[in-house]
C-alpha cells in the first residue's frame, strides 16, 4: 500500500489528536503533519505528545492563507479544527464575527489548500446543524430519568427509532455555531465537485474520552465527572431542571475506524455526508450520568436552574446506520467503557479541569 501522507487540522485538539494517535496505530507507513495555533489551554500537552510520536508539528493559524504556505503536500486532509461550543459567538470573550473565523473562513482557506494540491477533504461537522425547533418538537417520553424518543407517535422525515440521520430538518435556527458547520458543509462539497477532490462529511454525535478539555459548553460529559470527582459545584440547566437531557456518547476510536474507512474508499458520488454517534446503546442523560457519579465517586447532588437557554435540546440521539451499510462501521466502545475510562483519567489528574480551563 503506497504510503498516505494526510494534514490533520486542529491536531492538538481532543479529536485531532485522538484521530492522529489512533491513525497512527492503525496504518503502517503513515504519515501525518498537523498544525494548529495552541489557543486552547491545555493544547500543549497533546503538541509533545503528538512529536513523540512522530508528527509534524506546525504552530499556525488556519484562518490566516499564509500560514498554508509552508505546509507539505497531502494525500487527504481531516479538518478537526473549529470553535465546538454552541454557545460560542453569543457570549461575552468571544464574538460572533470570531466564530465565523474560526468556522467558516478557515474552513475556505482548507478547501483553497486541498483544490491546490488535489487532496481529499474529511471535515469533521456536527449534530448541531439540525434544527432546534424541530428537535424540540419531536415526541418524547420521560423513562425514569431519562427523554426518549415516543416511537409510537408519527415521527417527522430524517428520525426514526434509531436515531435522527441526515435527511432530519436543518431549519433555522440551528445557532451561530451550528450555522457556521452547516455552511462548511455546503462549501465543501461545492469545492469537491468544482474542483475534483473526493469530500466525506461526518456529522458527529458526543465524543467522550479520557484527555478531553471539559468545559460545560464543550466536553460536557468529561467535565460532569471531573466536577463530580472533585465535588464542584453542577447544576440541572433548563428542560426543567430535572437532568433529563439526552445524548448518545461515542468514542474518538470509533471516529477513527470511520474516518480511515472513508479514506480508503474510492467510491465516486453517492452520499458524502454521514451521521455518526453511539446510537441508542450509548444513550445518557445527566441524571442518569450523575447517579453513575455517585456509585462511582459518592453522592453529590447538582441544582437546578430552571431557567431556559435558547439552544437547549431535550434528546439527540444518532443514528449511523448509513456509515454501517456504506462503510461497514459502528461505534463500538460500551458507554460504560467510556465513562470508566474518563472516571480513571479524572483520578490520575485531580487537577485537570485546572489545566484544560479557558
Amino acid at each position: 500500500m503506497a504510503r498516505m501522507k494526510l494534514l490533520i487540522t486542529g491536531i492538538c485538539g481532543f479529536v485531532g489528536s485522538s484521530l492522529a494517535q489512533g491513525l497512527l496505530e492503525r496504518r503502517a507507513g503513515i504519515s501525518i503533519c498537523g498544525i494548529d495555533n495552541l489557543m486552547r489551554p491545555g493544547s500543549e500537552l497533546n503538541r509533545a505528545r503528538l512529536r513523540e510520536a512522530g508528527v509534524q508539528m506546525v504552530h499556525g493559524d488556519i484562518r490566516v492563507p499564509s500560514d498554508f504556505e509552508t505546509l507539505p503536500a497531502v494525500d487527504w486532509v481531516i479538518d478537526a479544527a473549529a470553535n465546538p461550543s454552541v454557545l460560542a459567538g453569543t457570549q461575552s470573550g468571544f464574538s460572533s464575527r470570531q466564530l465565523m473565523e474560526h468556522n467558516l473562513t478557515s474552513v475556505v482557506n482548507v478547501l483553497e489548500y486541498c483544490k491546490a494540491h488535489a487532496a481529499g477533504l474529511l471535515l469533521m461537522s456536527s449534530s448541531r446543524v439540525y434544527s432546534i425547533p424541530a428537535l424540540v418538537s419531536l415526541p418524547l417520553r420521560a423513562v425514569g430519568d431519562a427523554f426518549c424518543l415516543d416511537e409510537a407517535a408519527e415521527l417527522p422525515d430524517g428520525v426514526s427509532g434509531q436515531g435522527i440521520g441526515v435527511d432530519f430538518s436543518t431549519r433555522a435556527p440551528v445557532s451561530l455555531y451550528g450555522s457556521t458547520k452547516l455552511a462548511a458543509e455546503a462549501l465543501a462539497l461545492e469545492y469537491g465537485e468544482a474542483f475534483d477532490f473526493p469530500v466525506w462529511i461526518d456529522r458527529c454525535g458526543v465524543l467522550a474520552g479520557a484527555g478531553q478539555f471539559g468545559t460545560p459548553d464543550q466536553g460536557v460529559f468529561s467535565y460532569w465527572i471531573h466536577a463530580h470527582a472533585r465535588r464542584r459545584p453542577l447544576r440541572f440547566i433548563g428542560i426543567d431542571g430535572t437532568g433529563k437531557q439526552t445524548r448518545d456518547l461515542f468514542h474518538p476510536r470509533d471516529l477513527t475506524a470511520l474516518a480511515d474507512a472513508q479514506m480508503n474508499c474510492r467510491r465516486a458520488g453517492g452520499q458524502r455526508i454521514y451521521c455518526a454517534g453511539g446510537g441508542r446503546g450509548n444513550a445518557i442523560s445527566l441524571a442518569q450520568l450523575t447517579a453513575w457519579c455517585d456509585r462511582r465517586f459518592g453522592k453529590h447532588a447538582p441544582t437546578a436552574d430552571t431557567a431556559p437557554r435558547p439552544y437547549d435540546i431535550p434528546w439527540v440521539v444518532m443514528d449511523s446506520s448509513d456509515a454501517a451499510r456504506d462503510f461497514g462501521w459502528r461505534g463500538e466502545l460500551p458507554l460504560a467503557n467510556i465513562l470508566e475510562e474518563i472516571a480513571e483519567h479524572s483520578e490520575r489528574h485531580p487537577d485537570w479541569l485546572e489545566r484544560s480551563a479557558p
